[in-house]
């Protein structure tokens, strides 16, 4: 599958995922739906690997990193936005998490010696100004001090956290781990640290059988987190943390496509602006993407 398909899945995926998680609000803690959700893409990836016999014995060395990648990447990135969510409007916290792009960049030159491509950080500026703009009446609402600020100070440790867990799945495939075993066990890990999480917290282990409740957990279980991050992940290998990353940039902008014909969204001239300009950014950043190499550092 070529990178220019895996990048437009990925989109696809990740940008509607936001009406799965928009249809579990209010019916069961949102930290208990995160390790349902990990939990059940954790076997489901478990099971596949099981039944195409792929190797599942790896160092201790490589579960350490597996491990950490569950707690940052299916885990407290996922907490920490719903904490977000309570102080914070969905439009900001998506300006939050497109700074992602940055600090993949940023990580990525620190820890794995990733080359800074002048490209694509001028790209991930540019689409950085455009994400704001689509979501500018949210942003122009905060307060130096205000609960939004508080909101956004979640949403940027979120990302981070998601982001350290891009730079270690990077670090896993140059060790020559498959990606979908990598997510399988770290999926799996994510899956049981929420838990544990939930339980030290007090929440009630609640599930609601209902067809929406369901319905959107398998989807985003199985779409969002089996097939989204297996392609994610495998992208982020091919053709780096910078450019894989810039896909969280438009993840807002499908979401509100959807958001336009299942929930009314209001488009203003505004946002329409920010969407070409987040378009000009994913040019620059991704032209000639099946022919992107990533120089690997000599260590």
């Amino acid at each position: 599958m070529s990178s220019t398909v895996l990048y437009g899945l990925v989109v696809i995926l990740w940008g509607t995922s936001w009406l799965g998680i928009s249809m579990q609000l209010g019916a069961v803690e949102p930290e208990v739906s995160v390790a349902y959700r990990f939990s059940i893409a954790a076997l489901i990836l478990l099971a596949w690997c099981f039944w195409r016999r792929l190797p599942m014995r790896f160092g201790l060395r490589v579960h350490g990193l597996m491990f950490l990648m569950g707690l940052c990447l299916f885990s407290l990135n996922y907490i920490g936005f719903y904490f977000a969510i309570d102080n914070i409007v969905s439009g900001l916290s998506a300006v939050a998490y497109s700074t992602i792009v940055i600090m993949n960049i940023m990580f990525g030159a620190m820890f794995l010696r990733e080359p800074i491509r002048p490209r694509v950080v001028v790209g991930a500026i540019i689409g950085m100004i455009g994400i704001t703009l689509v979501f500018w009446k949210d942003v122009s609402v905060i307060g130096i001090i205000s609960a939004g600020m508080i909101g956004l100070g979640w949403s940027l440790l979120a990302t981070m956290s998601a982001s350290f867990g891009n730079i270690i799945s990077l670090a896993i495939q140059r060790m020559k781990v498959p990606v979908v075993q990598a997510n399988a066990y770290g999926m799996c890990y994510g899956g049981l640290v929420t838990f544990v999480i939930v339980y030290t917290r007090g929440l009630p282990f609640e599930f609601v059988w209902t067809v929406k409740y369901v319905g959107s957990l398998l989807y985003l279980a199985f779409f969002s987190s089996v097939l989204g991050f297996t392609f994610y992940l495998t992208l982020l290998g091919r053709i780096g943390a910078d450019r894989a990353a810039y896909a969280s940039v438009l993840f807002p902008v499908v979401a509100l496509s959807f958001s336009t014909v299942f929930e009314e969204y209001d488009w203003t001239v505004l946002s329409l602006a920010g969407v070409v300009v987040v378009l000009i950014g994913n040019l620059l950043v991704l032209t000639r993407l099946d022919s992107a190499t990533v120089v690997r550092p000599s260590v």
